[in-house]
């Protein structure tokens, strides 16, 4: 795989494959890997049974996880790659609070968020996976997390449209939304390379699209 980007964030909706592409790359070509570690979240199970009770400390809690492991380890660089593939990026934090916190919340929320937020690197490279949101539902459907199976399809759709919102003024990184419909990526090899050749191609600062199948 040719490094191009030397730091590539995968992102997506909840189900869309973030880690699960993020491991195939790690496999394939020896990246660093930086992978979120939502179940430590002790807030995150009440939060989807009481979501306006515990939203702020379900966020602030994913802030602060995600703020120390980039700067471990990007002050710790990896002797052995210097290539990072993450399945998250940093500003998913404010994203994610834009769509579940209060508007008083968020204000304060905003500025914690600034604070940390200049810490270290964007990403080189931020790639987004799409699949339509009746997809997504199988996707968490089928890989059971108890956790999840009442996510409705409405809040699928009000996260998908908050990345939407950030990326239409995303003036400095590469976005690339990937459409992917059902395409399965895990097992089929063809559709795995596609995206890595995807991956290896130049493109340029802001928005653009690709579908995985013609």
């Amino acid at each position: 795989m040719k490094r191009i980007y030397p730091f590539i964030a995968v992102e997506g909706n909840i189900g869309a494959g973030k880690t699960t592409l993020c491991h195939r790359m790690a496999q394939h070509a020896g990246c660093a890997l930086v992978l979120e570690q939502f179940t430590d979240n002790p807030f995150l199970p009440p939060f989807y049974e009481q979501p306006e009770r515990y939203a702020f400390p379900v966020e602030l809690f994913f802030m602060t996880e995600r703020h120390k492991q980039l700067s471990e380890h990007f002050s710790q660089p990896d002797l052995f790659s210097n290539f990072t593939v993450a399945d998250y990026f940093f500003v998913k934090t404010l994203l994610f609070a834009k769509n579940n916190l209060n508007e008083e919340e968020f204000r304060l929320f905003q500025r914690l968020f600034g604070v940390l937020n200049a810490t270290f690197p964007k990403p080189d490279l931020l790639l987004f996976l799409h699949r339509p949101v009746e997809v997504l539902l199988q996707q968490i459907a089928k890989r059971g997390r108890n956790i999840e199976q009442n996510i409705s399809p409405q809040y699928l759709q009000e996260i998908q449209n908050v990345y939407f919102d950030f990326f239409k003024n995303e003036q400095e990184t590469p976005v690339v939304v990937l459409d992917l419909e059902d395409a399965d990526f895990q097992e089929n090899d063809e559709n795995f390379f596609k995206i890595l050749n995807i991956l290896e191609e130049k493109h340029p600062p802001g928005l653009s699209f690709r579908k995985l199948r013609p």
